[in-house]
């Protein structure tokens, strides 16, 4: 039966209708059909897709370790004495002969990575249950972090409940029925076509395998309880009859953490078991409670109508006609008229996602989005997990698109933009650790490939940190940034956060070594500048007045954009610290060498150190614009002719079709929040949940990819608060559909959280808490009043337009926003 048969017939025998638990839930009126339909939950090491299904249910595993084959990706022995002349080629004008040479000298055929992988499936059969029932719900509940599918049928009623817990390491599956002794289900794991070696255990059973001769060893173990009735096994299922209630619990676990994987997940079921279900559930929600309820997001009134405002009928959100492409209003769905004053926020997930491509202003959904984005994150990823990847922790293939791995040209990076501001700066730490083998690993590479002192990482890599050129596409691989640009993310935590001790022992060792690299590999051009070579403007190309066209090139425009970032971290952190001062003047040295963002002909930001032509002017990366976002070279007020030059390039691209995938599309809604064009980034964020999102939310490149949500998250966050450039910027990218809202718990650079209130369009109120001291200058385009934590005036200097606090560590500031009349008096 198709996804759309299951929502007719659904929909056509839910009489009475099953309301979800709160606002903060995906939710839907029928069974997922495709996998992008169901709904994710995790724990940063353990991952499900749990789909709703009546009758058999599916939910689909994910450990986050799971990866085909081990550590490897070596460099090239010829690479390091063939440079030279690949750079040479290239200084010449002649791309597609270095290019050639650096395919067979640099890139290596067997330099793939291995893909991450799935670890099976949950199948749970019930045996008479009905195919399809009178009243059914399946939710998302974001503020629980938990699958929820509850279903009736006659005098039945069932509740299905899925969460990963965190403190316990399990994943959990609690299925209630109303009718006592009315439970009967037959439960197993199975991996096809690659299920491994299935063992009975004492109430349960265990599957295991190897990812490969040289790969991981991994571990499964499903045990079960059951409330009455009877529990026992059968082959290699679990079988409960006549039972009031049934709690089962899965564990996972592999080699690369655990030498003995069966030991581990035996453990770690058996302990869910004695502590029974309410103290799991117990102690999972509070884990996941005190992450999650950090920051809370209204826009609007806080019922959306279907317009997104209160009391107004349903109509396109610019009062004409659709927009073309899409279609008109229908006020039905599944055959169910849409009652007269029903909000969106009473509409399934995948109905106001309909109604939003047909025209609807639904801010109800943005915050959904928004607060999705944040429960995705911390899902995905947690201390002592690896990174979030290309798919987060979910993925239900052996070979999925890109191998599912760590891409270091923007994907990894984006996925972690609403680390801090979003106030989960816990679910930075594995990228972190990350960084530690990327170093480890890297400074061989640097060595062997590059003859240089330092680390580097290349595009990709995967969770043994291999730092060599992975892949045998010139336009991606052969690029030495990756890693600078990752270390980057050590210096973001430590802004938010001053902790001199991380400074100190975790990320200025990583971003000296990441810029020593530099140092010993950058060339002269021929203007005297230091630029990157060979390097490429990631998976773009150029063309040549002569007509050659190329990818591999010297200098392009992010390379430098980077390593101003890095080289300026490295020399604030060393003066910080008190050490490298010899090296800190050579990074200085260095970076007033490096080419500045330059403005081309068409008054675009140039994307290489030279002009030349764009034979794909609408490409999904921008990465010349990394001096706006997420670098902050550049800025409308100290950069102003370089800031409309951005807005140019923004334009040419998307006037040539540019923003066509959902991670690009993020990208630039961050870029239209950093110019301060909140119209813009708001038209952008709609265009992403329009044509780049799947039912189930999950971002789309196409395929799946998740860093869609996290960049769009952020974007949601840029809007609402900026705190780069040595200043705090107040709702900075505020649009014209948001007139009203709030938002608690955003964090700040310098080390402050932030809460705001907004009424007709601006700032009615502001609170910063700061958790470290020092001076805080706030832009904001209106006059501000001030008061400490007890009420008590507080003083500021006003200069250049900003507003000077002094802090400490405890202060309270609350701000608000003095009216034109009020000023004058």
């Amino acid at each position: 039966m198709t996804t759309e048969q299951m929502q007719g017939k659904t929909a056509r025998t839910n009489g009475e209708r099953l309301k979800p638990a709160s606002r903060d839930a995906l939710w839907y009126e029928a069974p997922a059909g495709a996998w992008t339909e169901a709904l994710p939950i995790g724990s940063g090491r353990l991952g499900a897709m749990v789909f709703g299904r009546l009758g058999e249910e599916r939910i689909q595993l994910n450990e986050d370790s799971l990866w085909y084959g081990g550590p490897g990706i070596g460099s090239s022995p010829d690479a390091a004495e063939q440079l030279p002349r690949i750079r040479e080629l290239l200084l010449a004008g002649e791309p597609e002969q270095a290019e050639e040479l650096a395919m067979t000298a640099v890139m290596t055929q067997s330099g793939h990575l291995a893909p991450y992988q799935t670890l099976g499936e949950l199948l749970i059969r019930f045996p008479g249950e009905p195919a399809a029932a009178e009243r059914y719900i399946r939710e998302l509940r974001l503020d629980e972090a938990a699958a929820v599918t509850r279903f009736g049928w006659e005098a039945e009623e069932r509740t299905r409940t899925v969460f990963a817990s965190e403190p316990h390491a399990v994943i959990a599956v609690r299925i209630e029925g109303s009718i006592p002794g009315g439970l009967s289900l037959r439960a197993g794991m199975t991996r096809r076509p690659f299920e491994g070696r299935m063992t009975q255990l004492e109430r349960g059973v265990a599957m295991e395998g190897q990812c490969g001769p040289d790969g991981v060893r991994y571990a499964a173990v499903l045990r079960a309880e059951a409330e009455g009735g009877s529990c026992r096994l059968l082959g290699d299922a679990i079988l409960i009859d006549g039972a009031d209630s049934a709690t089962l619990y899965l564990a996972a676990a592999t080699t690369f953490r655990s030498e003995d994987p069966l030991a581990e997940s035996l453990a770690r079921v058996q302990a869910a078991l004695e502590a029974g279900y309410d103290e799991v559930r117990e102690r999972h929600l509070r884990a996941h409670r005190a992450l999650y309820g950090r920051v809370t997001l209204e826009l609007g009134a806080g019922t959306d109508e279907a317009d997104g405002r209160s009391g107004r009928e349903m109509k396109p959100s610019s009062g004409q006609e659709p927009a073309q492409g899409r279609k008109p209003f229908r006020e039905e769905e599944s055959g169910t008229m849409l009652e007269t004053g029903r909000t969106l926020d009473s509409l399934p997930t995948d109905v106001r996602l309909r109604l939003l491509r047909e025209g609807a202003s639904d801010p109800g959904l943005v915050r959904l989005f928004f607060l999705y984005g944040r429960y995705l994150l911390l899902s995905s990823s947690r201390p002592g997990s690896l990174p979030a990847n290309l798919q987060g922790i979910w993925n239900e293939s052996f070979t999925p698109p890109w191998e599912s791995d760590f891409h270091l040209n923007i994907n990894l990076q984006m996925n972690y933009w609403p680390a801090e501001v979003c106030n989960l700066a816990e679910t930075h730490e594995p990228v972190f650790d990350l960084l530690d083998r990327l170093r480890e690993n890297g400074t061989v590479t640097a060595r062997e490939m590059y003859g240089a002192e330092g680390f580097v990482a290349h595009h990709a890599t995967n969770m043994w940190g291999d730092t060599g050129i992975v892949g045998v596409w010139v336009p991606a691989v052969i690029w030495p940034t990756g890693g600078a640009w990752l270390s980057l993310h050590l210096w973001e935590h430590y802004r938010y956060q001053p902790d001199r001790r991380f400074l100190e022992h975790r990320a200025y060792p990583t971003l000296k070594d990441a810029a020593r690299f530099f140092l010993d590999t950058l060339l002269e051009d021929g203007r005297g500048r230091l630029v990157t070579g060979p390097s490429v403007s990631p998976e773009n190309m150029y063309e040549l007045p002569n007509g050659n066209r190329g990818a591999l090139c010297i200098g392009p425009s992010m390379d430098s954009q980077i390593l101003h970032a890095l080289f300026s971290a490295c020399e604030e952190a060393a003066a910080e610290l008190g050490v490298d001062a010899e090296l800190a003047e050579r990074l200085a040295a260095a970076r007033r060498r490096l080419p500045e963002p330059e403005i081309g002909s068409r008054g675009q930001l140039l994307e290489w150190s030279e002009e030349y032509g764009e034979p794909e002017p609408g490409h999904r990366h921008i990465s010349h614009l990394f001096a706006l976002h997420p670098g902050e070279q550049i800025t409308p007020e100290r950069t102003p002719q370089l800031a409309e030059a951005a807005r140019t390039t923004l334009e040419s691209r998307l006037a040539h079709g540019g923003g066509h995938t959902g991670w690009s599309r993020a990208w630039i809604l961050n870029f239209w929040a950093r110019l301060g064009e909140g119209g813009e980034a708001h038209e952008h964020l709609m265009e992403l949940l329009r044509h780049a999102v799947h039912p189930n939310l999950f971002g789309d490149h196409p395929p799946f990819q998740i860093d869609a949500n996290f960049g769009g998250t952020a974007g949601v966050a840029e809007m609402l608060l900026q705190s780069h450039g040595g200043e705090l910027k107040l709702l900075p990218a505020l649009p014209p559909e948001w007139p009203e809202g709030r938002v608690t718990g955003l964090r700040a650079r310098g080390g402050a959280e932030c809460d705001l209130s907004w009424a007709g369009g601006r700032l009615t109120e502001a609170e910063l808490r700061f958790t470290h001291g020092g001076s805080f200058f706030i832009r904001h385009g209106g006059e501000l009043a001030a008061v400490d934590g007890a009420g008590l005036p507080k003083k500021f200097i006003f200069e250049d337009g900003r507003y000077r606090f002094d802090a400490r560590a405890g202060d309270v500031l609350r701000l608000s926003a003095v009216r034109a009349s009020e000023g004058n008096s």
